[in-house]
């Protein structure tokens, strides 16, 4: 008998009314607004009608580097949170909205697998509350009004060859990577190039995750930097008296939304910032909100430990002024063996045979980069434990051996199940997550504010990436040097890099050695809060495969969404 579809399982879900959830979490029904049954907004005023009650324990969710395989991040995140109850605890998931992009793209929806989902799983997919929508409105208000004031003589003086701003659109459209603008007659706008990048790689997308009230989401508004006069001063959107329509547009994009999982623990479901180039992680006010509401507030962290993780500990947590009290690391024995660097994986294509034969030697040789990120998570003072996420058929002598390089590090493990059995199935990681976060926590940032751009960089590549040290372009040394100069030394750094490496090179796996961190360009989102270092080419602005899932979603003769994965 074949396991039967996500969707098919959402399907058959047993949704308690969100009035009740929220209740049950401690969330006052004045700060619910519905939408629809599957969903609610809350309120920010719930943070401080909330402030008093107990806080939780604080445990962010991250991963070995990813493979084409995946390690099940999302669906370990749910499944975890439905664990506690299961050994008399409480919990609450807070986790990204998806992209529509990916979702009718090739990597499918975000809403987990399997028995661990968020349900509604279509409406988590597709549109939820439309706060994607909002945010692509209020960047594409501010371009339009970039060039509105171009057109209308250019007061701020902006250089029309070093306009930094974009357009976004939330589906993946490879032919809107590089356009030319304003052709036409003279009436149709000012000639330029520029481009469009995807919804979720939007400054404003990274503005609203990391804002903690609607007061700073305005302000960092206001402090976007759309482009450059041509002696290379920044122009921001409240220079040109965009920043206030932007943040009008966001009022209720700002509120975190309220979903359920197939177990009825509470979702916190918010922002969906680019991984790539910004934090990708879920909001600020999520967990503002979230971590009154139970025992454990699970937050996950998009990609590796070292860069989801490194960008909570260092960038979320920085502005939140929360502290993790312990850490997941997702591993599976599949992915460990593709990170020895032995076999060729080509996703949709079935696994080498030699992958799914039992050898610990080279789950021990592909530890090497669950070593390191447990070495992460632990210099940042952070608790880890490994969570095995078990598929069916890998060999008990391959689990033992992750439980082996866990316990070099003193670290706890345990296997999950969570995919196939729910909650039940990840019982054994929310007793060793109970037990972790039990411990003392000595959390610490990497770098100081006050430290210069090129050390902040510095402290990543070295201590985080693995790098024997950070080489820059001459662009790149000019950009540092007139971000200094203009004041912005002063924010955190988010290095913009490979995700299937810990290095800037996709070849390499596992925890590569004797290598140079390559810098060749440096931008500043200023209006988010921080600057980020471009290491490689980072595609914002992803296309469609021969076949995308959006030539299989459908709906049946009942209406019914069918094939949405």
């Amino acid at each position: 008998m074949s396991f039967p579809s996500d969707l098919e399982i959402a399907s058959q879900a047993n949704l308690r009314p969100l009035t009740e959830i929220a209740t049950n979490a401690g969330i006052p029904a004045e700060c619910l607004e519905p939408y629809g049954s599957g969903a609610a907004k809350i309120t920010l005023d719930a943070i401080e009608k909330m402030a008093d009650r107990p806080k939780a324990k604080y445990v962010v969710v991250s991963a070995i580097t990813p493979t084409p395989l995946g390690e099940g991040k999302t669906t370990t995140t749910v499944g975890l949170g439905q664990a506690f109850q299961h050994i008399g605890s409480s919990a609450t998931i807070a986790i990204r909205q998806p992209s529509m992009g990916p979702t009718f793209g090739i990597k499918g929806g975000a809403a987990g697998g399997g028995y661990s989902q968020v349900v509604p799983m279509e409406l988590f997919n597709l549109h939820l509350t439309g706060d994607m929508h909002a945010v692509t409105a209020a960047h594409n208000l501010c371009s339009a009004m970039v060039d509105a004031h171009i057109y209308h003589g250019n007061e701020a003086g902006f250089d029309i060859h070093n306009i930094t701003w974009r357009r976004v659109v939330d589906i993946n459209d490879r032919a809107l990577r590089n356009v030319t603008i304003g052709l036409g007659g003279k009436l149709d706008g000012i000639p330029r190039e520029t481009g469009f990048d995807i919804t979720a790689a939007s400054e404003v997308m990274a503005a609203l995750a990391l804002a903690t009230d609607l007061h700073d989401l305005r302000a960092r508004m206001g402090r976007i930097v759309l482009g450059y006069t041509k002696a290379g001063d920044p122009i921001t959107a409240e220079q040109i008296g965009a920043a206030g329509s932007m943040t009008v547009i966001l009022r209720e994009a700002i509120k975190p939304n309220l979903m359920q999982t197939l177990e009825n623990t509470p979702a916190l479901v918010h922002t969906g910032p680019f991984g790539n180039i910004a934090t990708g992680n879920s909001s600020i006010v999520a967990d503002r909100i979230g971590i009154h509401t139970s025992d454990f507030l699970l937050t996950e962290a998009g990609f590796g430990a070292d860069m989801g993780a490194e960008r909570f500990f260092n960038i979320k947590c920085r502005y939140s002024g929360l502290a993790p009290d312990a850490a997941v690391l997702v591993a599976t024995v599949r992915g460990l063996k593709a990170h020895s660097g032995n076999h060729k994986i080509v996703p949709g294509k079935p696994l080498p045979e030699d992958l799914l034969k039992a050898n610990p030697d080279e789950v021990h040789q592909g530890g090497d980069n669950l070593r390191k990120q447990l070495e992460n998570m632990q210099v940042h003072g952070c608790t880890p434990v490994v969570a095995i996420n078990v598929f069916p058929g890998d060999h008990d002598e391959d689990i033992a051996a992750i439980h082996e390089i866990a316990s070099e590090f003193g670290a706890r493990a345990a296997v999950s199940t969570h995919f196939s059995d729910g909650g039940r199935g990840a019982t054994e990681l929310a007793a060793a997550i109970k037990e972790a976060a039990e411990e003392e926590s000595n959390f610490q940032v990497l770098y100081p504010d006050d430290a210069s751009l090129k050390d902040k960089i510095h402290a990543v590549a070295t201590k985080v990436y693995g790098a024997d040290g950070v080489e820059y372009s001459a662009a790149a040394d000019n950009q540092l040097a007139n971000y200094t100069a203009q004041g912005f030394d002063n924010l955190p750094v988010c290095i913009a890099k490979q995700h299937l490496s810990l290095s800037h090179d996709a070849k390499l796996k596992g925890a590569p050695k004797g290598w140079t961190l390559p810098v060749r360009e440096v931008r500043a989102s200023v209006g988010a809060g921080f600057v980020y270092p471009i290491c490689g080419d980072m595609r914002t602005m992803p296309g469609l495969g021969t076949t995308p899932a959006a030539m299989q979603i459908d709906i049946d003769d009942n209406g019914d969404i069918v094939n949405l994965s």
